[in-house]
């Protein structure tokens, strides 16, 4: 049975039983009134409330091919939108009340955005109703607020546009000094009508955060800053206050006017560091790392289950734990974390019990590869699919390995080293879905077991281990399109069984086990510079752990220090 709307969409193609002409600028559309009346409440008045017999209806202020788009929506429910089209679309939709092509501009506009068009968008809805679009539009603003900047549209913002940007919590910047320097370039665009803005923009930099050497240098003997001696005076001021209160370790109230310049900024990810094995036994402990606040918070998360030797990925605001073992039994076990309802539930057990194990994503499926069952290590893999709640089994890989890492990167996955049974491995597999097969590649320099693997910017990075008689610092980096090791600076601390992750181009060596004790030591591996530097210890010293980070939560204040750290280490000696 044929569609009834293709039927009155070629009964309008051939201009046959068409009971109304539409006059637009130049332009006659001859069409059913009847089909028109469904597409929107404008034109069911139109045509209800005014009888035009043999005369057409025109409709001024309307482009040809506006109408034309409409009509085309009123026959098939298609629009075609372009980024040329769309801002006058959906203008002209929610003057004629056409809800069907407001909805798909909205969704167009949203999935186009980029920073360089994000703020023609928020102009544009500036003067419409729509909230919820707008406050996607706000947060990614926020989001990539660096690139924004970058974008000429930036430099034409308003005073009251910038202000509710770099005022919001959420606002994404790596240092605090760059809120500054982008005030200073908004300035400069225009100085002589924007430098009085001063005063009003500089009290939104959370100068707390500021580096206290750039502070003196950029911010105090800034040109602009001594022209203005208020903005001297209240920067002297403020800063000397701020000292003062962190020097007597006297909370900041809410009501202080030193508490907006001393709150932290929500981050937009933060590194996750879960279980592991604090010296005599598995711990429960979950620790938040925010690399703005250089400082790590302890969580109270209501998982009553230590585990060591297992991985965690982080998918769909959930934190999923896999295997692992508690001291005595591997786990075939996969728990996980409710980030937004702060939850734990079980997921579907693995067809293996698997400590040991090496876990990574791979296009929304969970895979799970090698291991110890308590008797072998392993050469078996599966993959998770979430929506199905269900384990299938993979292809094996070529070679037996516990103590493997691996992660995944331009649709494979990429494992190396780890321990067959009786030697460490400096061996390395890849795994193509499409296939199901697992082909050997260049091996390591050295082998490693304990070790850690993360990719990042086109390369495998392997970092640390044991290569069966010492612990490692060393580290190289493997080229797919090269298929090549390049040796790269080493850690400070040689390290097994380590937490490993990047954040912000950095990639972050977590505790582990330097071949006498656990550890809480950290240290970051800056991509760009190829140097290391040490970070915060951890809360709680453990190896055996799993690391993860976490990103674009809607409740990410609750895991920042907006939210976080309010529980206690516990004493795990």
């Amino acid at each position: 049975m044929a569609d009834p709307m293709m039927v009155m969409e070629e009964l309008r193609r051939n201009e046959s039983l068409c009971d109304a002409v539409v006059h637009v600028q130049d332009s006659q559309f001859k069409v059913h009134k009847l089909v028109l009346c469904g597409c929107s409440p404008f034109f069911k008045a139109l045509f209800t409330t005014w009888s035009l017999e043999d005369k057409p209806y025109t409709i001024p202020n309307l482009t040809a091919d506006i109408m034309q788009a409409f009509i085309q929506f009123a026959y098939t429910g298609v629009v075609n939108l372009t980024n040329s089209n769309v801002e006058e679309l959906f203008v002209a939709a929610d003057r004629f009340n056409v809800a069907g092509i407001v909805q798909a501009c909205c969704k167009f506009m949203e999935e186009s955005l980029s920073p360089q068009t994000c703020l023609n968008v928020w102009w544009l809805l500036n003067n419409f109703h729509y909230p919820e679009l707008k406050q996607k539009v706000f947060f990614y603003i926020l989001r990539h607020f660096q690139e924004v900047v970058a974008s000429p549209n930036f430099l034409q913002l308003s005073v009251e546009n910038l202000i509710s940007f770099i005022e919001s919590d959420h606002l994404n910047v790596r240092h605090e000094s760059q809120v500054f320097e982008a005030i200073l370039l908004w300035i400069s665009h225009s100085h002589q009508d924007r430098h009085i803005y001063i005063k009003d923009l500089l009290p939104k930099v959370r100068l707390a955060f500021v580096d206290c050497l750039y502070f003196s240098n950029n911010v105090i003997g800034n040109e602009l800053i001594r022209q203005h001696r208020r903005c001297k005076d209240y920067l002297i001021k403020t800063m000397s206050q701020l000292l003062d209160t962190r020097s007597r370790g006297l909370p900041i109230r809410p009501s202080s006017p030193l508490y907006n310049l001393n709150r932290p900024r929500v981050p937009q990810t933060v590194l996750m560091a879960i279980g592991g094995w604090n010296i005599t036994h598995p711990t429960m402990a979950i620790e938040l790392y925010d690399n703005r606040l250089k400082r790590w918070t302890y969580i109270d998360n209501g998982d009553n289950t230590p585990r060591a030797y297992h991985g965690t990925v982080f998918l769909n605001n959930f934190v999923y734990v896999i295997g692992g073992f508690e001291g005595t039994e591997p786990f075939c076990t996969m728990h996980k974390y409710d980030m937004v309802n702060h939850t734990w539930t079980e997921a579907a057990n693995m067809h293996t019990p698997r400590c040991y194990v090496s876990v990574t994503l791979l296009d929304g499926f969970i895979y799970a590869m090698g291991g110890f069952d308590g008797n072998d290590r392993l050469d078996t893999a599966e993959k998770y699919e979430p929506e199905t709640n269900q384990w299938t089994m993979i292809a094996s890989m070529i070679e037996q390995r516990s103590d493997a890492s691996c992660d995944s990167l331009n649709g494979k996955i990429y494992i190396c080293g780890g321990f067959d049974g009786f030697h460490c491995l400096s061996s390395a597999e890849c795994y193509n879905p499409l296939s199901n097969q697992w082909t050997l590649f260049t091996p390591m320099s050295t082998p490693r077991s304990g070790i850690s693997v993360v990719a990042h910017a086109g390369e495998i990075y392997v970092v640390g281990g044991f290569d069966g008689e010492v612990r490692l610092n060393t580290m190289e980096a493997y080229n797919p399109e090269t298929r090549q090791w390049r040796s790269l600076s080493s850690m400070f601390i040689a390290r097994s069984n380590f937490g490993i992750a990047v954040l912000d181009d950095e990639i972050y060596a977590v505790g582990g086990f330097n071949g006498y004790i656990t550890i809480c030591d950290v240290e970051k591996f800056d991509t760009r510079t190829g140097l290391w530097s040490v970070v915060d210890d951890l809360l709680v010293p453990r190896s055996a752990l799993s690391t993860c980070v976490l990103h674009d939560l809607p409740n990410m204040a609750d895991y920042s220090a907006h939210g976080a750290g309010h529980a206690q280490a516990p004493n795990e000696d």
